[in-house]
């Protein structure tokens, strides 16, 4: 059964949901801690022992700690200062304790109200807020920070990616609620599976989703690092990238996302028939091969294309770009008849959203994305058939899901 992920957000990718937020906020954290000791450090870089020898220094780092947060528990390890200042009035040691998250806390009220705001505007405010100015850091250790998750991205977007095959790409342009450079800018995003079976992020640019040309910007600039030709593209039939794509990679088959066209012909049909579309439609896109489909969806048309031929049209249209993935391996169909892991990442985004005040930069909500999607990267799960991956690349032919024998095997 087709897994889709609702306006709400209920589904069962809800726990992963969570471990991205969780994720994000123990970088965050471990990035204000980092920056705060830093600054410590430096600020008392002139305090030295008779032999020279600095008295305030990095020891290493602490036990790992859990902190609790709003969005559960997460891990830490404060970095460890070794102090050997004395105070000339007491004679005790001096003894560094940070004031984001001291020695006691096991949680912390900064993180739980700076989390909201993780998807946002702009992370630059939010990291503010997360820091302040009880932190003791200045403006110039928070300018710091945000760049270096700007640089982050920057340097993602202009690696080279000659060294790396992605076979499988998804592709949609996402609304994160981020202030981007225009009205109706959303973050266009290519994600792909790699010839040893791994989900990756390939690209991720503000643009226009129905704009050819933005498109078209993208896939050539990846084009321009040496990606090749994908062997199929999913994506949302309403966006401006089909064109770019034969333009730029012509060589890559089309998949119609079923998540975007059963939304799409839905809002096209009055709520009564709801219930009976959406299970005819599921019959298309369930069904065992292409003939089965077709058959389901020749019913679909002769159902409601009387009263809704607009609606109708929809499927019978796309019908060819809807049902290619009957042409690749079974094992790997639930994975390419929709845009479901772009949908399901970008989640924690919109569900996350608090607007900030105050002006944002469009690289640095950019760059927050960037930092959410890199965090939710690492708990990607690969597809399954994953043996299946590089007999699609080297041009094996499946009909109904299932490796038709080669030409040439059967020759010798």
């Amino acid at each position: 059964m087709l897994s889709v992920v609702n306006e709400g957000g209920s589904t069962s990718i809800g726990s992963l949901i969570d471990e991205i937020v969780r994720e994000g906020a123990r970088r965050m954290l471990a990035a204000a801690l980092e920056a705060e000791v830093d600054q410590y450090i430096a600020e008392l870089a002139a305090e030295r022992d008779e032999c020279g020898r600095r008295l305030v220094v990095r020891n290493g780092r602490h036990r790992p700690r859990t902190v609790t947060t709003a969005a559960g528990s997460v891990e830490v390890r404060a970095p460890r200062v070794n102090d050997r200042r004395v105070d000339e009035e007491t004679g005790e040691r001096h003894r560094f304790s940070s004031r984001i998250l001291p020695p006691w806390c096991r949680k912390s009220p900064k993180i739980s109200e700076v989390l909201p705001l993780l998807s946002s505007d702009d992370f630059v405010p939010a990291l503010e807020q997360f820091l302040g100015s009880s932190a003791g850091l200045s403006a110039a250790t928070v300018t710091r920070l945000t760049r270096q998750w700007q640089d982050d991205h920057a340097a993602f977007q202009t690696r080279d990616l000659s060294a790396t095959d992605y076979v499988y790409v998804w592709a949609d342009g996402v609304h994160p609620k981020v202030r981007l450079g225009q009205a109706h800018s959303c973050v266009l995003v290519l994600m792909g599976v790699r010839l040893d079976d791994t989900k990756e992020l390939i690209a991720l640019a503000e643009g226009l989703r129905e704009s050819t040309e933005s498109w078209a910007d993208l896939l050539r600039d990846c084009r321009r690092r040496g990606m090749k030709d994908p062997a199929l593209v999913v994506g949302d039939g309403a966006m401006g990238l089909w064109r770019a794509l034969a333009e730029v990679f012509p060589q890559a088959r089309h998949q119609r996302c079923w998540v975007h066209k059963t939304r799409n012909v839905i809002n096209s049909l009055p709520k009564s028939v709801h219930p009976g579309a959406r299970k005819a439609l599921q019959e298309i896109y369930n069904a065992e091969d292409r003939p089965h489909a077709e058959q389901a969806a020749r019913a679909f048309a002769k159902d409601y294309g009387t009263k809704w031929p607009k609606a109708t049209a929809k499927i019978t249209d796309d019908l060819d770009e809807l049902l290619a993935f009957y042409d690749f391996p079974a094992e790997h169909w639930v994975h390419l008849r929709t845009t479901n892991p772009i949908e399901s990442t970008f989640s924690t985004v919109k569900l996350r959203t608090k607007v900030t005040r105050g002006a944002g930069s469009p690289a640095a909500a950019l760059a927050m994305v960037f930092k959410l999607v890199e965090s939710a990267q690492a708990r990607w799960r690969a597809i399954t058939g994953s043996h299946l991956v590089p007999l699609v690349r080297a041009g094996a032919r499946f009909e109904n899901g299932i490796l038709v024998e080669r030409t040439e095997t059967r020759a010798a």
